[in-house]
C-alpha cells in the first residue's frame, strides 16, 4: 500500500492509511442507471422533506409537540440523505473513489448519527401516540412543547456522544492488510475488518450499536402498541376506536418502512449467502428509501397535515386575489 504512513511503537507497527478506497458499486453491472435512480430519490427526498417542514412551520394548527417530532424526523431524513447520496454519486459516477482517513470517519459519524436520530424519533412518535391514547386527559400536560424540545435535545447529545466514541475507537486500529473498503460509504464493519491488530472491542461496539439502533427501538415500539391495543379494547364506541386507530396508521407505516427492510437484510445476511452486489444495493436502498417515503406517507395519511395544506392553499389564493384587486384599484 503506497499511501501508508507507519510508526513503530514497542514491537508493534501501527499503520494508518492516508486514504481509503471505496469499492462498493465498482463491480455492479449497469450501475450508471442506479446512480440516476439515486439522484431522482434524492431530489424527491429534498423536495418532500422541505415541503413537510414548511407546512409545519407555516400552519399554526401544527405548532404542537407531536409535530415538533415530525419536523425533526423530516430534518433527520433530509440531513441523512444529504450526507450519503451526493457522496455516493460523486464517488462512483465521477470516479472519486479515494477518501482521506479523517474525512472517512467524519462521514461515518454523520451517516450513523442521522440514522440513529431517525430511529429514535420514530420511538418518540410512538411515545406520543401511547400517551395520547392511554392517557388522553393528561396528554397536553405530559407531552408539551418544552418537553418535546428537551427529549430531542437529549437525543442529539446522547447520539453524538455515543457515535463520537463508537467511531473514535476505530483510530486505535492498525489498517495494514488493505485500504479498500467494500462498501458504498465508510461503513463501520468493512473498515473494522481491515484491521491487523485486535479489533474485538470494535466488534463488540458494533454489536451494541446494532442492538441500540436497530433492535431496541422497534421492541419498545411494539410494547407501546401492545399497550395501545389494550387501551383501545376498553373503548366502548367503535367509532372512537376507529378514530384512535387512524391516528396511528401513518406512524405504523413509517415504522414498517424503516425497520422491516433493515431487519430483513440482516437476518438474510446471517442465514443465507448473499452476493456482494445484492447486499450493497439492498443496504443502500434501506438507507435512502425511507427518507423519501416518510413525507409522502405523512402528507397523504395524516388528516391534520392535509387540512393544513388546504388552508394554506386557500389563504395564498385569497392573498393573490387581494393583491390583484389592489393593483387594479391603483391603476384606475
Amino acid at each position: 500500500m503506497s499511501s501508508m504512513q507507519s510508526d513503530s511503537s514497542a514491537n508493534v507497527t501501527f499503520v494508518r492509511p492516508a486514504t481509503f478506497f471505496l469499492n462498493g458499486f465498482s463491480n455492479v453491472p449497469h450501475a450508471k442507471y442506479y446512480y440516476v435512480f439515486l439522484a431522482l430519490v434524492y431530489f424527491v427526498t429534498v423536495l418532500g422533506n422541505s415541503f413537510i417542514m414548511c407546512i409545519i412551520y407555516l400552519a399554526r394548527r401544527l405548532h404542537t409537540a407531536k409535530y415538533i417530532a415530525v419536523f425533526h424526523l423530516a430534518l433527520s431524513d433530509l440531513c441523512g440523505s444529504s450526507v450519503l447520496i451526493p457522496k455516493i454519486i460523486d464517488t462512483f459516477l465521477f470516479g472519486h473513489h479515494d477518501i482521506s482517513y479523517d474525512v472517512c470517519f467524519v462521514s461515518m459519524f454523520f451517516v450513523y448519527n442521522f440514522m440513529n436520530l431517525q430511529s429514535l424519533t420514530l420511538l418518540v412518535l410512538a411515545y406520543d401516540r401511547l400517551v395520547a391514547i392511554c392517557f388522553p386527559l393528561q396528554y397536553h400536560a405530559i407531552v408539551t412543547k418544552p418537553a418535546m424540545f428537551l427529549i430531542i435535545g437529549v437525543m442529539w447529545i446522547v447520539s453524538m456522544a455515543y457515535f463520537s466514541v463508537h467511531v473514535g475507537l476505530l483510530t486505535r486500529l492498525s489498517i495494514c492488510s488493505s485500504n479498500v473498503v467494500n462498501s458504498y460509504f465508510c461503513d463501520y464493519g468493512p473498515v473494522c475488518r481491515l484491521a491487523c491488530n485486535d479489533n474485538s472491542l470494535n466488534l463488540l461496539m458494533g454489536k451494541i450499536c446494532f442492538g441500540f439502533l436497530i433492535c431496541l427501538p422497534p421492541v419498545l415500539i411494539i410494547i407501546s402498541y401492545f399497550c395501545i391495543v389494550l387501551a383501545l379494547l376498553k373503548i366502548a364506541h367503535g367509532v372512537d376506536r376507529i378514530k384512535a386507530i387512524k391516528t396511528c396508521t401513518s406512524h405504523l407505516i413509517l415504522v414498517a418502512v424503516f425497520y422491516l427492510p433493515i431487519l430483513s437484510n440482516n437476518i438474510a445476511a446471517a442465514t443465507t449467502p448473499i452476493h456482494p452486489n445484492a447486499r450493497i444495493i439492498n443496504n443502500s436502498l434501506t438507507q435512502i428509501i425511507p427518507p423519501m417515503l416518510n413525507p409522502i406517507i405523512y402528507t397523504l395519511k395524516t388528516e391534520e397535515v392535509m387540512q393544513s395544506i388546504k388552508e394554506l392553499y386557500k389563504r395564498s389564493k385569497v392573498n393573490t386575489t387581494s393583491e390583484k384587486i389592489m393593483k387594479f384599484s391603483v391603476r384606475n
